[in-house]
C-alpha cells in the first residue's frame, strides 16, 4: 500500500503483499521487501537490502551498501558500476529499526531484533536482541522482542 505513489521511488525491487510504504521512500533495484512490512517516510533502501516478512523500518532509516564509498578511482577517474562492491544487508523476520538509524553494509539484523532510534549498526545483531547507540551495542536480549516475534510467527 502506497498512499502517495508520486512521492515514492521504486526501482526494480520486489515488494511483498500488504506492505506499507510511506512518502519520500526510495527502494533501489535489487532490493527485496517481504510481506506485511512497514517502511516509514524518508527511508532509503539501497541495492542489496533484503527485508524479510513483518519488518518495521522507522522514519529516515538509511541503509548503505559500500564499505569504502568514493566518487573517484585512485587514478582520479569517475567511478562506474564495476568499480565498487555491493555488500548486501539482511533484516530478518519481525525485526524493528528505529527512526534515523544507519545500517552499514554486510550486516544481518536478527529475527525479532530491535535497533534503537539514531543508532549506527556496524555489526550483526543477534536474534531478539535490542541494540542502541553509536556504534550500536546490545542493551538487552530476549524479553518482549522474543514474545512479539513468536506472536508474529503464529499468524504467518
Amino acid at each position: 500500500m502506497i498512499h502517495h505513489p508520486d512521492l515514492v521511488n521504486l526501482y526494480g525491487c520486489s515488494v511483498g503483499e500488504e506492505t506499507r510504504i510511506g512518502t519520500f521512500v526510495e527502494i533501489q533495484a535489487g532490493c527485496s521487501v517481504g510481506a506485511r512490512c512497514k517502511i516509514s517516510s524518508h527511508s532509503f533502501l539501497c541495492e542489496g537490502v533484503t527485508l524479510e516478512d513483518g519488518v518495521f523500518v522507522g522514519h529516515g532509516v538509511m541503509f548503505t551498501n559500500d564499505r569504502y564509498p568514493s566518487a573517484v578511482n585512485p587514478d582520479g577517474s569517475l567511478k562506474g558500476g564495476g568499480d565498487w562492491v555491493c555488500e548486501g544487508t539482511r533484516v530478518r523476520h519481525g525485526a524493528n529499526i528505529g527512526s534515523n538509524a544507519t545500517i552499514l553494509p554486510g550486516i544481518t539484523i536478527g529475527i525479532g531484533a530491535t535497533v534503537g532510534a539514531g543508532s549506527v549498526v556496524t555489526r550483526d545483531v543477534p536474534d531478539h536482541a535490542m541494540v542502541a547507540g553509536v556504534p550500536a551495542r546490545i542493551i538487552s536480549r530476549g524479553g518482549s522482542a522474543a514474545k512479539r516475534t513468536e506472536s508474529l510467527e503464529a499468524r504467518t
